[in-house]
């Protein structure tokens, strides 16, 4: 008997020490590392696990790549498809193996942007300016569509401009430091931003309309999900935030020092419940 009451703590300790979401499968999303992209990303993750009772896994991958896997059903989907321009190329080539569940925010918008201090205010004049930003255009990573849309605008603009590749992560600190020193720095920017929120910023002109109009963002999933994952398909159908604004709030917080997105998202959940209970009822 003593040793069945032992038995008993331990499957009971056992069982309280596996997560809540271990027991219902596991989804797999892909996400750019871009700020919007993993803020959004996390939160669904967030919900799915805490309240939904999943275990997910998210795979930060570039662009065209992100797209491949929700198209051969590597992963489960994604919640940042820019359309109808930026990713327009990339949902060309899987239109018949994913589903678009529609936008989880709208206003979204490409283009690039200065310090409001720079004199420039449309593409179309930059080459006046040429010396002043060094013959520079910070950019993203490679296979970011707006690196794609950049690569027109230079050449419709005619610009003797080069654009430097790289990530989010160092547009954005050479911005910082461009800022710091006030010098002329030229950035490939997109809105919902934090950047917007921290720093005085413009969007150029683009009077040819090379990087587009305004977009929204929206959430693409694998063919096949709504059968193989009813549940999660159903959430991810209604995914979506009441405004540009609470995406925004939440990638700000992503940027105080030591946060922790996935943190983040359950603060956000909790702040926002009767909002995540719409999503899951």
């Amino acid at each position: 008997m003593k040793l069945m009451k032992i038995l008993a703590v331990a499957l009971l300790t056992l069982s309280l020490a596996i997560p809540a979401f271990a027991g219902k499968g596991k989804v797999k999303l892909a996400y750019v590392e871009w700020d919007c992209a993993a803020a959004s990303t996390n939160l669904v993750k967030a919900v799915l696990q805490e309240r939904m009772g999943y275990d997910v896994e998210i795979i930060p991958v570039a662009a065209a790549a992100m797209w491949q896997a929700v198209g051969t059903g590597d992963v489960d989907g994604m919640v940042t498809a820019w359309l109808p321009v930026t990713h327009a190329a990339y949902l060309k080539s899987v239109k018949d193996k994913v589903e678009n569940l529609g936008p989880i925010v709208g206003g979204a918008k490409l283009g690039w942007a200065v310090p409001s201090y720079v004199e420039a205010d449309s593409i179309a004049d930059l080459n006046k300016y040429k010396e002043k930003f060094n013959g520079k255009i910070i950019g993203i990573d490679p296979g970011a569509g707006l690196m794609r849309l950049s690569e027109d605008a230079i050449k419709e603009y005619n610009l003797d401009f080069e654009l430097m590749e790289g990530s989010g992560a160092t547009m954005t600190a050479a911005l910082a430091d461009a800022i710091k020193n006030k010098e002329w720095i030229v950035v490939t920017a997109w809105s919902p931003h934090w950047m917007f929120g921290k720093w005085d910023l413009k969007y150029l002109k683009d009077p040819k309309g090379v990087l587009g109009e305004e977009e929204h963002i929206d959430t693409i999933v694998r063919k096949g999900l709504k059968k193989d994952m009813p549940e999660v398909y159903a959430f991810l159908d209604k995914f979506a935030y009441k405004d540009a604004n609470q995406l925004q709030t939440l990638m700000a917080w992503n940027q105080e020092k030591g946060a922790d997105r996935y943190k983040n998202a359950v603060k956000f959940m909790k702040e926002n419940k009767e909002l995540v209970d719409s999503w899951i009822k």
